[in-house]
């Protein structure tokens, strides 16, 4: 197939997998992601306020404004306090913006994998008997593919920014990176199905560059979702769960590349 045909293979296997979810009683799964939502709000708030009162003191301690009685001292002390914890809480939602897709595909890489291979046996009737040492393995894989895709991505963030500087390449640089980053994404959320089919990491890698378009197509919605402001993370642990079912049913299909 031609790139264009890919992705729009990609594309359509996506919108099924929001159908197959429904109809093969596969939403409860959504449950992981409201969940993961709330823990990591709830930990990265505490952690935010945490050191943000911190920084508080310190920036208190040096400009000795806990001793300080002159005019405006109260005002200015208030003032200081609400830029902290802005800055915070700005640099919370930057962290996440960047690093949030990887955070989710690492920490919910339990689920991903229970999620794929439910997703096959009901699709193809293949059973896979549970075994701890298996999942064990598939979770460190996905971590391992992860952990690989994000430093590939932070070399070519660096050197698109490099290239940023030429006229017309500096326009397309951010398309560029979005579509890089929706190919490293539907990478990690593809290979657990490859993974059952024996193939090693190479192998992988040599089967995402020669499909590329469906990989791209399969990351697409889940990097459209990162970019909401403020709640794209959130958005955005949601599509996974729907790019792994969507990543299972295509590769499902395309067992004669396999």
């Amino acid at each position: 197939m031609s790139f264009f045909k890919d992705f729009s293979f990609g594309l359509r296997t996506y919108s099924e997998a929001l159908n197959f979810i429904f109809k093969k009683k596969l939403a409860w799964f959504f449950i992981f992601p409201l969940a993961f939502n709330i823990i990591l709000f709830w930990f990265g708030w505490d952690m935010v306020n945490a050191y943000s009162d911190t920084a508080k003191v310190y920036l208190e301690n040096q400009l000795e404004l806990h001793q300080g009685d002159f005019w405006g001292s109260g005002f200015l002390k208030t003032a200081m306090d609400a830029f902290v914890w802005m800055t915070f809480k700005i640099m919370f939602f930057l962290l996440f913006a960047y690093l949030g897709g990887y955070i989710i595909i690492i920490l919910m890489s339990p689920v991903f994998s229970y999620l794929s291979e439910r997703t096959e046996k009901i699709k193809t009737g293949v059973d896979y008997p549970f075994s701890l040492r298996q999942l064990v393995r598939d979770v460190f894989r996905g971590i391992t593919i992860a952990i690989r895709n994000f430093c590939i991505e932070i070399i070519l963030t660096v050197l698109m920014f490099i290239l940023s500087f030429i006229p017309i390449i500096g326009w397309l640089a951010a398309i560029i990176l979005f579509f890089i980053s929706s190919y490293f994404y539907g990478f990690s959320f593809m290979d657990y199905a490859l993974e059952r089919k024996k193939m090693n990491l190479r192998q992988s890698v040599q089967f995402m560059r020669e499909n590329k378009g469906i990989v791209i197509a399969n990351g697409f919605v889940f990097s459209l979702c990162l970019i909401i402001p403020f709640c794209g993370v959130s958005f955005s642990s949601f599509a996974a769960i729907i790019s792994v079912v969507a990543g299972t049913l295509a590769i499902s299909e395309m067992e004669d590349r396999i």
